[in-house]
């Protein structure tokens, strides 16, 4: 297990982590600072944890020694049941392992838009949207809502929200691509089938002071009435923010803080984190580790189907991992895939 791991690599991590809490300027950087300490604890509970398996797994052995010597059922009962716990707890321990990209461990965005399609699309984005709610709300994620732009007759335009939690990037960001839904229409009198799709963007919220230059002449800033979900108004004044990125086109929307200011502030934080993501995709595209290749929202693009109609089927189609349990996976019963596509990477 020592090899498996690299205990060895964790320990010295560990180490080197621990004398940068002990100099004197540890808390001039605070965001710095907390994230250096949860890594610390990150790094710790997993050496723990593994001290913890092996101790198990002498054990196991121990027991099984006894039961060479003596057949006794309810012994032989224990060390089955060990056995299985046992295999839980590495099961959970290897997904924590696979966790291990650059930004893994980080908050992130998570940005959904409803592809072609009118009102179907916009109403399929927003199950999209509860179904990660859910998913969060199961794992104790805090959401923060950055943006939140209303259909015209039902659903949402666009939706942005910040996922805050250990790990949220490193489990969300197989997410991105486009999902296609399969159901006969709720908009449709002639109640015939359609198909919906709708694309999802995962971006690592990078706290570390991020090197990006914007110019001004590069930004084009609009402003909006804030609108909340349900067509609750947030506020009364102009004070929601859009900002586009001329020369790559990337769009960046906040609504959430209460001023003008606040908002074009936190709009700019989040387009440094995708120019940032963008520039590491330009310099690692043969390997593409951080951020899946751009689709278009369109048929034959999908990375999972959902199928309400003629038949139950979720599929996620890089693993061709599928499960029929349909309102299950929209009511944010999403490891079975987010798990698959981890070990898919290894």
């Amino acid at each position: 297990m020592g090899g498996i791991f690299d205990l060895a690599s964790k320990k010295k991590e560990i180490e080197e982590l621990q004398k940068q809490t002990e100099r004197l300027d540890f808390w001039n950087n605070h965001t710095k600072a907390e994230e250096i300490l949860s890594n610390l604890n990150v790094l710790k509970d997993e050496i723990k944890e593994i001290d913890s398996l092996e101790e198990e797994i002498k054990s196991i052995e121990e027991m099984t020694e006894l039961l060479e010597m003596e057949d006794d059922l309810s012994l032989q009962q224990e060390v089955e049941n060990n056995l299985q716990n046992l295999e839980k707890r590495i099961e959970q321990l290897n997904l924590i392992v696979l966790l291990s990209g650059p930004y893994d461990k980080n908050n992130c965005i998570l940005d959904i838009h409803p592809g072609a399609g009118g009102t179907e699309s916009c109403d399929w984005a927003n199950m999209l949207y509860r179904m990660y709610l859910r998913w969060c709300e199961k794992k104790n994620y805090k959401v923060t809502v950055l943006d939140y732009q209303e259909g015209e007759e039902a659903g949402i335009k666009s939706v942005s929200i910040l996922v805050k939690g250990l790990n949220a990037y490193g489990y969300l960001k197989n997410e991105k691509g486009v999902h296609r839904l399969i159901r006969l229409s709720p908009f449709d009198s002639n109640n015939r089938r359609h198909t919906s799709f709708a694309s999802i963007e995962v971006t690592p919220e990078i706290n570390e002071d991020i090197k990006i230059e914007i110019e001004e002449k590069d930004l084009k800033i609009d402003v909006y009435r804030s609108t909340g979900a349900g067509g609750q108004g947030v506020n009364t004044t102009d004070s929601a923010v859009r900002i586009t990125h001329l020369p790559t086109k990337i769009v960046v929307t906040c609504q959430n803080e209460r001023s003008q200011i606040q908002n074009k502030e936190q709009a700019l934080k989040v387009l440094k984190n995708k120019l940032l993501l963008k520039k590491i995709e330009e310099q690692e595209k043969e390997l593409n580790n951080i951020k899946g290749e751009q689709s278009n929202i369109e048929f034959g693009s999908q990375i999972r189907s959902y199928v309400m109609h003629p038949y139950s089927m979720v599929k996620d189609h890089r693993t061709n991992i599928e499960t029929s349990n349909v309102n299950k996976v929209l009511d944010g019963d999403l490891d079975l895939f987010i798990e698959g596509n981890l070990k898919k990477e290894i």
